[in-house]
């Protein structure tokens, strides 16, 4: 493994995980710069989980290196776990307990005398929206309240670098914002967050790099630029006049783009993905399509030029969706 540096919160080389026949990580490199959300996004079961355990020291890898902050996740646990905190996917508190009686039971297991883990835990509810609960179990808590709880609790000593393992599965659009709105602000604190998700919108939000995981491997690694870029130079979205011309203007953008049409539920609308591969701009390729159809008297009366989706980028490279679910992690 190379020199560690201040600027790398986790670094791995080659990180293999296997559970019997099965490969759960399959040689897993990363570099996740400190102070930045990094992303780890990938479908169920493609070893997010896993990687995540091992960063953690819950599970001993079966081959290759991690460092957290310059620290072996095996030789120096204790180091490592000293500088960590890890939101899993399922609460992990006491749901027999108020929300206060769990940040304060945990904040006194963490070394803190009872008035300063009282008065940590009032400013987390208080900051987390969770006043009002403060004294109800959290087995009456909804599903957003549960995960914002749970981050909470992960917080009570401010970790230099937290683990989220898909922190808004199941949550509501607004409960997912509210998450979102923590995690920033836990970043704007100066802890580094490793974020796992099967969200691409999550990933797009929050995080600054994202490594794209598949089958226990990264294969895709960049900024959300970047990845995005990597598959083509956007999609040209269009709105003809007459939806009966259809099918005419979907064959000329097919042979002026050399893109494969995609007819969208609206019965006037279409959208073609461009390529990188003729040096031409997205700008002159859309043009040149335009011009194609303006000359067979097609009218268009609305045109949008976007970069990719990461949902198109991680169906460019893995040949399928993100909601795709395989054995891996059901091993572990």
């Amino acid at each position: 493994m190379s020199q560690h540096t201040s600027a790398l919160a986790i670094e791995t080389a080659g990180l293999v995980k296997t559970f019997g026949e099965t490969r759960a990580v399959d040689g897993v490199d990363l570099a996740v710069p400190a102070g930045t959300v990094y992303g780890v996004l990938g479908p169920n079961g493609a070893g997010k989980t896993t990687t995540v355990k091992m960063l953690a020291t819950l599970l001993r890898p079966d081959g290759g290196e991690a460092h957290v902050f310059g620290h072996d996740v095996v030789r120096e646990a204790d180091e490592v776990r000293g500088r960590v905190s890890l939101t899993g996917q399922y609460a992990s508190v006491d749901e027999d307990l108020t929300g206060t009686e769990n940040l304060v039971l945990l904040g006194r297991l963490l070394g803190h005398h009872k008035k300063a883990a009282r008065e940590r835990a009032g400013r987390l509810l208080e900051a987390f929206g969770l006043s009002e609960a403060a004294a109800r179990q959290v087995k009456h808590y909804s599903g957003g309240m549960r995960r914002r709880i749970d981050i909470a609790a992960s917080i009570l000593n401010t970790p230099d670098l937290l683990f989220l393992d898909e922190p808004t599965t199941g949550l509501d659009p607004r409960s997912r914002n509210q998450v979102w709105d923590i995690v920033r602000a836990v970043v704007a604190q100066g802890t580094t967050v490793l974020l796992t998700t099967q969200y691409l919108d999550e990933a797009d939000q929050l995080a600054s790099r994202i490594a794209v995981i598949d089958h226990g491997k990264v294969i895709a690694e960049g900024t959300k630029g970047e990845l995005k870029a990597s598959v083509g130079a956007g999609t040209v979205h269009l709105r003809l006049r007459e939806s009966g011309r259809r099918p005419e203007a979907a064959e000329i953008l097919r042979r002026s783009l050399d893109a494969r049409v995609q007819l969208e539920p609206d019965p006037v609308a279409l959208s073609a993905r461009l390529g990188s591969a003729t040096g031409d701009t997205a700008a002159e390729q859309a043009s040149r399509a335009l011009a194609e159809l303006a000359r067979t008297g097609i009218t268009v009366d609305n045109f949008s030029l976007g970069q990719p989706s990461l949902d198109e980028v991680f169906l460019a490279l893995t040949g399928h969706p993100t909601d795709d679910t395989d054995a891996e992690e059901m091993a572990a």
